[in-house]
């Protein structure tokens, strides 16, 4: 093809309703923009009933109302999770994906774990994408099939001194999607992982470390473990699970996908 005729790459999403799990602020705003910018619909979920409804209204603004959706509750239990599938696709529209994005549940580092910190950790971070593919899958396979995403961490892919609950469940969302793709490839549903590395974005903690002060260092451990020398955005992420959640990658399925600028050896 002449230069002069190339087209932006068409994902194929317009009108397909995207369920995001945790999608208010971070990586998951970041790949609802990404979504609505490709002609998506996108079904907009998180605990907090205030920051959701701002992030609605803002889309709204940009991309119109009939292009987004929302459900404030907890999506880390099963109930709320049936709740708002059945709810959207009643309101909204028949589902062909959804991302599994709940967010970090902090605790220390090193052994002094609490119970309660572990558990927090297991619904946070393991048992709420287990949960939402459990629910999600079987209704996109009733639609025809689609794509099914899971938000990891380079945390699962090796030791990297941060909390343990949250680097073990990590791994074992890493494995679950990947256990998940070989069950559910009758479905016509793809499943795959994207495993976010060092992304920066406003009020998270690698905003404040990189601002406060120690910044110096941890800009100096930037710069050396990664070669890109620089932090990521969620709208990179979010142009890749728009490409995963896409047709584009309809032979790629089972796989954990580290977006990293390269840090993972």
């Amino acid at each position: 093809m002449d230069k002069t005729e190339e087209t932006d790459m068409d994902f194929g999403l317009k009108d397909k309703v995207i369920f995001i799990a945790g999608a208010s602020r971070g990586i998951g705003y970041g790949i609802a923009e990404s979504l609505l910018g490709e002609g998506a619909k996108v079904a907009l979920t998180a605990r907090g009933a205030e920051a959701l409804a701002e992030t609605k209204a803002e889309f709204a603004k940009r991309f119109g109302s009939d292009r987004v959706w929302s459900f404030a509750g907890d999506l880390t239990q099963t109930a709320p999770i049936e709740e708002a599938l059945a709810k959207c696709e009643a309101e909204f529209g028949p589902i062909t994906g959804a991302v599994a994005n709940v967010g970090l549940s902090p605790s220390p580092l090193g052994l002094d774990v609490s119970d309660d910190e572990w558990q927090a950790g297991l619904d946070q971070n393991l048992n709420s994408a287990f949960r939402l593919a459990r629910g999600a899958i079987p209704r996109m396979a009733k639609n025809g099939g689609g794509s099914f995403l899971f938000i990891s961490s380079i945390a699962g892919l090796g030791a990297l001194g941060t909390p343990l609950d949250y680097g073990a469940t990590k791994a074992a969302v890493n494995h679950l999607s990947t256990s998940v793709a070989r069950f559910a490839f009758d479905t016509k549903v793809r499943v795959n992982t994207i495993a976010p590395g060092n992304i920066i974005f406003a009020g998270n903690n690698w905003e404040k470390q990189s601002t406060g002060p120690r910044a110096e260092n941890w800009w100096r451990w930037i710069k050396r473990e990664v070669p890109m020398k620089r932090f990521g955005t969620p709208q990179e992420i979010g142009d890749t699970a728009a490409f995963l959640l896409s047709e584009r990658a309809s032979f790629i399925n089972g796989a954990v996908i580290a977006v990293d600028g390269g840090q993972t050896r």
